[in-house]
């Protein structure tokens, strides 16, 4: 193996200062520069993302192989198997091993696992890029209790204008999906991936890693709120969840039956919130909030 990322037993990570991440757009690796032609028929080049396999692994076995642009290969690995109930939040990881050459990771836990049966009972994801989710993975939000918190509009509005504005790989290259997690509006760990399951999964990894309390926080994503954006949110222990995109109706249903904050369709003034109104204060007087602009407009904003 030709690089190494070691993860500390748990007992030696709790101290560990959690690194704000944010996208870094001028990471050669991420993105190509592809030459084609317009509307006219003249030449263009821009930028496109790069897709890379990756493959992983839990202990000895092969788990699943992703498709995603790979920037954080460990905090990945370690989210998908947290929200695949994989691996509990007080398993111990001793190891985690990533090879570029070969594109594969490898989780090793204290105790030994075995998921031949579970991974037979696969479930094809509404996620773009194809994700997947496993046949029990509904029991693991079973009886969940998201944790009291309060969302203020002005931490809202704070939020959307500082993602929509930040160097971004989506504002580069397009043709991805972005999630943050943040702290009073303000992001913390802002992940893009090919598709925003991959997106979540890192920041989940990212948390798990450095032990970041997240009853306090706000996840922002710029998909759309379905069952499979819910279900990882909630296990992840976070209340709110905010969307600039639209949502389904299982997402709806399955926040409201837990109790999260879901707002949807959030751009400019505006936002829908369906389930967990009870914790929006409404502090922040829209005749000073701006609209957006159409450079930081998404894919679907006209949609709604």
């Amino acid at each position: 193996m030709t690089e190494a990322i070691q993860a500390k037993p748990k007992s030696a990570r709790e101290d560990l200062p959690a690194p704000r991440v944010m996208p870094d757009p001028q990471n050669p690796r991420l993105t190509e520069r592809v030459m084609g032609i317009d509307q006219t028929g003249a030449p263009v080049e821009i930028s496109v993302p790069v897709e890379r396999p990756l493959t992983l692994y839990l202990n000895s076995q092969e788990i699943v192989t992703m498709m995603t642009i790979n920037d954080y290969p460990e905090y990945l690995a370690l989210g998908y198997l947290l929200n695949q109930n994989m691996l509990k939040p007080d398993d111990v990881v001793t190891e985690v091993v990533y090879d570029d050459d070969l594109q594969v990771v490898v989780v090793y836990t204290e105790c030994g696992t075995n998921f031949e049966e579970k991974l037979k009972k696969k479930t094809l994801t509404s996620g773009c890029a194809q994700g997947t989710a496993f046949g029990d993975l509904m029991e693991a939000i079973e009886g969940a209790s998201l944790p009291h918190a309060e969302l203020r509009t002005s931490w809202l509005y704070h939020m959307t204008h500082a993602v929509n504005t930040a160097p971004s790989l989506y504002l580069e290259a397009g043709a991805i999906h972005g999630c943050v997690l943040c702290k009073e509006g303000e992001p913390v760990c802002y992940m893009e991936d090919v598709g925003r399951h991959n997106a979540v999964d890192k920041i989940a990894g990212w948390a798990w890693r450095h032990k970041v309390d997240v009853a306090d926080k706000i996840m922002y994503t710029t998909g759309r709120l379905t069952s499979e954006m819910v279900i990882k949110t909630v296990r992840m222990g976070i209340p709110i969840l905010v969307s600039r995109s639209g949502f389904t109706a299982w997402g709806v249903e399955l926040a409201r039956q837990v109790g999260l904050t879901l707002i949807g369709r959030t751009k400019g003034k505006r936002f829908i919130a369906l389930s967990g109104q009870e914790r929006i204060v409404f502090d922040q007087s829209l005749e000073f909030v701006a609209e957006e602009s159409a450079r930081h407009r998404r894919k679907g904003s006209d949609d709604d």
